[in-house]
């Protein structure tokens, strides 16, 4: 059963999301959760396949909670909610494992495309969060990069257009087990966990654009 928690103080916002993500096909459950705190001690039990987290929220915040969740689940996918495109907190929220954002007032066929491709395991990185990406200063304690082969530098980029690992095997003519296997080693080259935290590093470092 494919399930999509939405995360949000204000209620009439919560309710108003869950009526147009019940529409997505292959959705099949849509649940709502008031605070951070909720949704922490929701996950472990009912592990939503997609989750729709809002940026400010009083209590712990939804960059404090989606840091915490992905790092006790690291599977856990995602998508912020923001009212404005802040794009700090954007930036900041890929930085902590999340898949990508959502400006609150988008059309009801786009919220639905997004969370479609989300569950499809598309990352939601779009051109203004890009930018965010790559204003924000490199972290110091990342590790020197090793020199990517073009094969994982041309996985890197797919990667930061939000293809899955099957979209990209087919555009390079690979198999989605040999696409997963470069992923991994950029991963160990960049000294990152998951796709999210190896492009933002990408756009950090200039690796795509």
């Amino acid at each position: 059963m494919t399930t999509v928690l939405i995360c949000d103080d204000h209620r009439i916002v919560r309710e108003g999301l869950r009526s147009f993500v019940q529409g997505v096909p292959g959705v099949e459950r849509v649940e709502t959760a008031a605070s951070g705190e909720e949704v922490l001690a929701r996950y472990p039990h009912e592990r939503p396949d997609l989750v729709l987290m809002d940026v400010r929220m009083p209590g712990l915040g939804g960059l404090e909670a989606t840091r915490r969740l992905v790092a006790s689940h690291p599977d856990a996918k995602v998508i912020m909610l923001t009212a404005a495109d802040d794009r700090e907190q954007i930036a900041a929220a890929v930085t902590h494992g999340a898949r990508g954002y959502l400006l609150k007032d988008v059309s009801h066929e786009e919220l639905c495309a997004a969370v479609a491709h989300a569950l499809d395991g598309a990352d939601l990185v779009e051109p203004s969060l890009r930018r965010a990406l790559l204003q924000r200063e490199p972290s110091r304690s990342a590790p020197p990069a090793a020199a990517l082969t073009e094969r994982e530098l041309q996985v890197l980029t797919g990667m930061s257009q939000g293809k899955s690992n099957g979209q990209i095997g087919r555009e390079l003519y690979l198999s989605e087990d040999t696409v997963k296997t470069h992923a991994r080693r950029l991963f160990r080259k960049l000294g990152v966990n998951d796709r999210a935290q190896a492009v933002a590093l990408g756009f950090r470092r200039g690796l795509v654009t």
